[in-house]
């Protein structure tokens, strides 16, 4: 019995299509296409994505121009009003055994409070630092 290979009966082959209004605004408008890039992709991958994201005029190189992100919406305020508020964000270990474990509503906070220090130092939206 030990010899046995485990076997899954859970297995999907069903194709669920998009409908065609969401077909229409993908960036990837059909499974063709996708096999089309995912080609390209495999068979020069450097040069596939500095065609999608960098722009090189050597000797400076320039990744995502113009792509514009908010990363604390994306990576926390988004689960603030869910179930997830109170799941790990980030799990610390130091030496020697030192631990820390950040929630997401924890992150909020000291994001918040980091925000706070960098606005009383004269840190405005657009700045770099």
């Amino acid at each position: 019995m030990a010899d046995e290979p485990i076997e899954s009966g859970l297995q999907e082959n069903r194709v669920f299509q998009p409908s065609p209004e969401f077909a229409k605004a993908a960036t990837v408008g059909s499974a063709e296409e996708l096999d089309a890039l995912r080609q390209r992709a495999s068979e020069n991958p450097e040069q596939f994505w500095a065609d999608q994201v960098l722009e090189w005029n050597a000797p400076d190189a320039k990744w995502f121009v113009g792509a514009q992100t908010n990363l604390t919406l994306n990576c926390i305020d988004r689960h603030l009003n869910s179930w997830r508020k109170n799941k790990a964000a980030i799990i610390w270990e130091g030496e020697p055994g030192d631990q820390r474990v950040l929630t997401y509503l924890d992150l909020h906070r000291e994001v918040s409070r980091f925000a706070n220090v960098l606005k009383a130092q004269g840190v405005e939206t657009g700045d770099r630092i």
